[in-house]
This record gives structure tokens, sequence and C-alpha cells, in this order.
């Protein structure tokens, strides 16, 4: 075979792959945070949905670090096929505002797919804590300024942005402690080493059943259904407050309009199926459903909501 016809054939076997419909390979799906976390657990039901409609196997890959930085800087830069996806969460859309540089711009280099998943926090105190409702704490705030410490997950994680939007709306000094996640952070609020934390719904739910802790708010705008007793932060004085942990399915910016859609349109039928849902009510989750245009108006709003909390906090991570 001469040279040319070796490329001819080259050319031809390239635009038959390119012709297969998609998807034609393995996908993969990067998560910045390490397995067997919220994000990871999602990631993994998102790709056995994808596996039993497609028959193509999907691999999550896990790329800790930087408060999920180095997964999203990944997927931004990758080949936008819709082969390589990244399943955000919250944070990304306060890394922007917390860190003085990134690699990547949350606006410009992804193509936004699904919002699909919310997952509330509540706040709670240790029992020592002479506060009962949020009027009561609030009280107590204002009078120990700095002198009640509360406990987070790590610096940009939605329990500290919780703490500190709860500063900013109510005009008190909270002063934040952050741990390497969520299990001592809770840990040392069960032992009055600090007086309370924004703990995720799904283990601040133990904590509360074991009469660990005393629950005071939700930091969702409606009453949670696995807590219907426990009122919001907005009715309890803070009109408009709201943090929720969120999760979602971002690909490469310039990935096409028919592949983002038809990713959309299969991880929303498939979360919607019995044992997803049941799944999701677990992890104390709520499924939402935003298209691409609403997914892309959400991280709009979310990143202009956290950088005034951000900036009003004066928090930065170098």
């Amino acid at each position: 075979m001469n040279r040319c016809s070796a490329l001819i054939l080259l050319l031809f076997a390239s635009a038959s792959a390119q012709a297969q419909p998609y998807p034609a390979k393995p996908i993969r799906i990067v998560v910045g945070f390490a397995p067997g976390g919220p994000t990871d657990i999602y990631a993994r039901l998102i790709g056995q949905k994808l596996t039993a409609a497609w028959g193509q196997p999907i691999i999550v890959d896990a790329r800790p670090g930087a408060s999920g930085n180095i997964g999203a800087d990944l997927v931004a830069k990758s080949p936008p096929d819709g082969y390589t996806l990244l399943v955000p969460s919250f944070s990304i859309a306060v890394n922007p505002s917390l860190y003085a540089k990134l690699p990547y711009d949350l606006m410009r280099d992804f193509a936004p797919v699904s919002l699909y998943a919310s997952v509330g926090h509540i706040l709670l105190v240790h029992p020592s804590v002479p506060a009962h409702n949020v009027q009561e704490l609030l009280v107590l705030a204002k009078k120990q300024p700095g002198g009640l410490l509360f406990a987070s997950a790590g610096n940009g994680t939605a329990g500290h942005l919780a703490g500190e939007l709860f500063n900013m709306m109510a005009g008190v000094k909270l002063t934040h402690i952050p741990y390497k996640g969520m299990a001592p952070a809770q840990t040392d609020t069960i032992g009055g080493q600090v007086s309370m934390l924004f703990d995720s719904l799904s283990t601040g739910l133990n904590a509360i059943r074991a009469k660990r802790l005393r629950p005071l708010a939700v930091t969702t705008l409606n009453r949670q259904p696995s807590a219907p007793e426990i009122p919001t932060l907005s009715e309890s004085g803070l009109k408009g407050y709201e943090v929720g942990a969120w999760y979602g399915l971002l690909a490469p910016a310039g990935t096409p309009r028919d592949i983002v859609q038809r990713l959309y349109a299969e991880v929303t039928r498939g979360l919607r199926e019995p044992d997803a849902r049941d799944r999701f009510a677990a992890l104390g989750a709520e499924l939402v459903d935003k298209n691409p245009e609403a997914f892309t108006e959400h991280l709009r709003a979310e990143s202009i909501k956290w950088r005034k909390v951000v900036k009003t906090a004066g928090l930065r991570v170098e």
C-alpha cells in the first residue's frame, strides 16, 4: 500500500469514527473530591444509569484536591466531545471568589448539562448552648461577639459559607473553626469543643435522633420532608436566607449541543427511577431538574451571591 492510499484509509477511518452515534466509547466522569463522599456517590449513580441506557462503560475518576479545582481544571481542558464530564458541587461557584487565581473560568470553560440534586443543611447547637431557637441564639451571639464557635468541614464548604451568610444577614460574629471533613467537625461539636455547626441534612439528622445535638433551623427556603418539624432560618427571622449544597453535571465548553441535550435527557430520566429516588432520599437529597440553560443561570446567580459573602467576610485561599 502506498503512502497516499494509507492516508486516504486513515482519513476514512477517522471520518467513520466521528460519524458513529454518541456514545461510541466509554465515558469518564471526573469527581474533584475523595471517593465515598456524596459527589462520588452521585457520579456513580449517574454512571450506572448511563451504562444501563447506552451500554457503554462509565469510568468515575476521582481527582481530589483544592476544593474540587484539580478535577474541574482537568475537565475544562479536555476535548469537547462528551467523553469527559465533571460532577461539580456547590464549591465550584464559590472558588472563583475564594481563590486568588484559578486555572479555569467557570462561566467560559464549561457547558452546563444538568443540575439534579440539592441537599439542605441544619443549624445544630450543643445541648449546653442556652438557645432553643434562632432568636435566642441571636441574642446570645450579640452578647458574646466572636465568643460562639461554629465548625465546618473546611474553608469554602457549604457549612462554612452558611455560617458566614448567617453572620452577614444577622449582624453577628460567629467564629469559624475549619476541620478536615464533616465527621471531625460534628465530633467536636458533640463533644462541646465548639458551640454549633451547619451540618448536612443526611448526617445531622442522625445526631438529632441520638439527642447529641439540638436543631434550631434548616438552611433551605422550605421545610424539609425528612424533618418537617424543624423551621427554616428564613421563617425564624432571617428572611430570604438560603444555603443548599447542590450537585450537577458539566461538560467542557464547545461540546456539541445535541450531546449536551442527550446527556441531560438521559440523566433526568434515570434519576427519576424508583431506586435512584430512594437512594437520594436516603442521603437527605432533594431531586431537582434544571436544564442546561437553567443550570447556567444558577451558576451565574450562585457565583454573584457567594462573591458578596466571601468579600464581606474577608475570606481568601492562596
